[in-house]
């Protein structure tokens, strides 16, 4: 920073793009670094509406419980089967956008690709809880859609309460995860194929190559650089399920099976005022994500030479 002939302040472009960059920072930090204050609940038997340095300090006595309490480890470990057979189903069915934005490339009537888009790009912006209404109106057991259907075509008798079932929890899970986000992550592949050089596909038809050889040997190589970079992303979220699809559709009968850790978190939590204990495992969920971070960007730099962070 100097002072021009003209007393006009001039700021040197590292500094200008550090000055432009600044609001982010504060952002990042107010949000994203300043909670981790609350860790410090983790070291104490924390009891609300009593201040914290009233409350006793135990150290780390709830990390210790989560493995030398029977109890406790039993449940953790399942929230952990729950958390990476979604999480594992999530990764299986990734490809799932990659194979939807080409085949919508694909479609040379540019209204019906454009409705396509739309309507499937729509399910993204609705929230959990109209996503649950909607599944109520089709599968509650005495007024849902498919159980009027079932019954009057004699397949069964009465309804079947298929939202209050253990069966198949993580199947339909991802199905209707799947359904709400497809043609929203479909949105950076289809810009990928936009950025391929349309000279690529003139020379292969010039060769006398058909539309799938295109697709196979040149639309799938230049959107797999994307592809790899979000899945090694969700392979870093691997744990990070969120909580409001699970919270949502969570009853009494498939609780079992569909909480996942971010929601037994909450429960704990704010449900079971155990806040110790639900900050101790989410303060052990944040490491491991760094971790599965960390290796994300390992494997990164191994198979592609590039790094993600």
């Amino acid at each position: 920073m100097y002072y021009d002939r003209r007393k006009r302040i001039v700021i040197k472009d590292k500094y200008r793009l550090f000055l432009m960059a600044l609001p982010f920072l504060v952002l990042t930090f107010l949000f994203s670094y300043l909670p981790l204050h609350g860790w410090v609940y983790a070291f104490y038997n924390y009891r609300p509406g009593i201040p914290l340095r009233q409350n006793e300090f135990v150290g780390f006595y709830w990390f210790k419980s989560i493995v030398s309490n029977p109890t406790q480890t039993a449940e953790v470990l399942r929230v952990l089967r729950n958390t990476f057979a979604m999480s594992t189903l999530g990764l299986l069915t990734s490809v799932l956008p990659v194979i939807f934005a080409v085949f919508l490339s694909e479609i040379r009537v540019d209204w019906l690709r454009k409705s396509v888009q739309v309507l499937t790009t729509l399910p993204n912006f609705i929230s959990w809880v109209l996503v649950y209404s909607f599944a109520f109106a089709l599968f509650s057991t005495n007024t849902g859609f498919v159980n009027r259907i079932l019954i009057q075509l004699g397949v069964i008798d009465r309804g079947i309460n298929f939202l209050a079932s253990n069966k198949h929890v993580w199947l339909t899970m991802i199905l209707w995860s799947t359904w709400k986000s497809l043609g929203w992550n479909a949105i950076m592949y289809l810009a990928a194929i936009t950025s391929i050089d349309p000279e690529l596909y003139e020379a292969a038809r010039v060769d006398g190559a058909g539309r799938f050889s295109m697709i196979w040997h040149i639309t799938v190589p230049g959107i797999m650089p994307t592809y790899f970079v979000l899945l090694l992303l969700q392979i870093a979220n691997f744990i990070n399920n969120g909580m409001e699809q699970y919270y949502v559709f969570q009853n009494a009968i498939n609780k079992d099976y569909i909480e996942v850790l971010d929601l037994y978190v909450y429960n704990i939590g704010m449900i079971g005022t155990s806040f110790s204990f639900a900050t101790a495992v989410s303060a052990l969920k944040s490491l491991v994500s760094v971790f599965l971070l960390m290796f994300a960007n390992g494997l990164s730099k191994l198979v592609r030479g590039e790094t993600i962070i």
